[in-house]
C-alpha cells in the first residue's frame, strides 16, 4: 500500500539524514492526513485509497510546477530549485508516467469500451480512465485527446 511506502520512505530518509527528503515526505504525509480527515465519515473510518493518494501527489506536483514558473519569473532560482527537489521526491511514489502514444491508445480503448459517441459521453470516458490509470497519466492532456477523438467520431 502506498501509505506504508511513504512511512517507510520517511524512516529511510531519516536514517540517511536526507533532510530534503524528510521534509518533503512529511509534507506529503501531512497533506494525506488532511485528505483522510476530509473524506472521513461515520461509516468509513479508514483512510483514502491508493488512487486518491496518487491523485493527491499529482496535485502536489502541479502546485510545485506553478510555483517554479513564478519563482523563475521573479528571479528566485534558489526557491525554484527547492521546488524541483521536492518534485523529484514526490515522483518517487508515482508509477511511471505514460507517454503520448500510450495515453492516446488508452483513450481510444476507453472510448470504445464506453461506447462513447459524442462530447456528452466524455464524463464516462474520463471516469473510466481515472479508475484504470490513476497516477499514470496527465488527465488534462487525456481530456484534450478524448475531445479530439470524440470530435472525430
Amino acid at each position: 500500500m502506498l501509505r506504508d511506502q511513504l512511512n517507510e520512505a520517511l524512516k529511510d530518509a531519516m536514517r540517511a539524514r536526507d533532510m530534503g527528503a524528510v521534509g518533503t515526505i512529511r509534507l506529503i504525509l501531512a497533506k494525506l492526513k488532511e485528505v483522510d480527515i476530509a473524506q472521513r465519515t461515520e461509516a468509513n473510518r479508514e483512510g483514502v485509497g491508493d488512487d486518491r493518494i496518487l491523485s493527491m501527489l499529482q496535485g502536489m506536483i502541479k502546485q510545485r510546477n506553478e510555483s517554479i514558473t513564478l519563482y523563475e519569473k521573479g528571479n528566485r532560482a534558489d526557491l525554484a530549485d527547492k521546488e524541483k527537489a521536492e518534485i523529484a521526491v514526490i515522483q518517487r511514489f508515482l508509477p511511471k508516467q505514460m507517454d503520448e502514444a500510450a495515453v492516446e491508445a488508452a483513450v481510444k480503448d476507453a472510448v470504445a469500451a464506453a461506447g462513447a459517441r459524442s462530447i456528452k459521453d466524455m464524463g464516462g470516458v474520463m471516469a473510466a480512465l481515472k479508475a484504470k490509470y490513476a497516477g499514470q497519466m496527465d488527465f488534462a492532456k487525456a481530456s484534450a485527446i478524448v475531445k479530439k477523438v470524440l470530435a472525430g467520431s
